[in-house]
């Protein structure tokens, strides 16, 4: 049950869903005005650039997709499992994460795509940092299922069932976490553009240091405990 997890999972929840919200919006401003942190709009779009749309185009938002999925399986590769451990490496993915989203500003102020395409795939891979709480799927890059698990419980708790709170928190704080980045991204991206994307990036190396310094911290408590 979420009740018996660590209270890192709501502040990390909140600051990866900020760090797509960050990623998103610079994205919508920036990236030919398409999301970076989801697939649906993108799905469509490229389902209706086959008909109206020219090859390039409709190839560029193939590699978006492709692009995101990768990012996913290298999460899934390392990962082996959706369900919340303290021994995945979340550090080492969160690094690898923060380096896609270093390349990408390079490619992007020199006008190259692939730095589309390294963003897209550091999304995919966040994405895929999935934990299984309480029979709930969290996601950090998009709010879709997050509304739609909340709106659930809302209708049970009027229907008189038990009304999860810490669940219900989480939700609330992914929410925020992601409009918060929403609006921050877009004041950055005005001031710095591209550049920007070096703000969710470092957020994404504090908190792998972080997660890092926590997992040592409960191994090293655990071989006292052991003694």
């Amino acid at each position: 049950m979420i009740s018996k997890l660590p209270r890192w999972v709501e502040y990390g929840s909140f600051v990866l869903a900020l760090v797509a919200g960050l990623v998103n919006s610079i994205g919508l401003l920036g990236f030919k005005h398409q999301s970076i942190s989801h697939l649906s709009g993108t799905a469509t779009l490229l389902g209706t650039g086959i008909v109206n749309s020219t090859f390039i185009d409709v190839l560029h938002l193939f590699i978006i997709l492709f692009s995101f999925l990768v990012g996913a399986a290298v999460s899934g590769f390392f990962l082996r499992s959706g369900a919340l451990k303290l021994s995945h490496n979340y550090s080492g993915l969160l690094s690898l994460e923060a380096l896609l989203l270093f390349s990408s500003i390079y490619f992007l102020s020199n006008n190259s795509l692939n730095g589309h395409y390294l963003a897209s795939a550091a999304c995919g891979l966040q994405n895929a940092l999935a934990t299984t709480f309480s029979g709930a799927v969290i996601r950090t890059t998009h709010v879709t299922g997050i509304f739609t698990d909340f709106g659930i419980m809302l209708g049970a708790k009027l229907r008189g069932e038990e009304f999860d709170k810490r669940k219900a928190l989480l939700f609330l704080l992914i929410i925020i976490g992601f409009i918060l980045g929403g609006t921050s991204g877009a004041y950055l991206f005005s001031i710095l553009k591209f550049n920007a994307l070096y703000v969710p990036a470092g957020i994404c190396l504090l908190l792998a240091l972080s997660y890092s310094t926590y997992q040592a911290k409960v191994n090293n408590q655990n071989k006292k405990n052991d003694l």
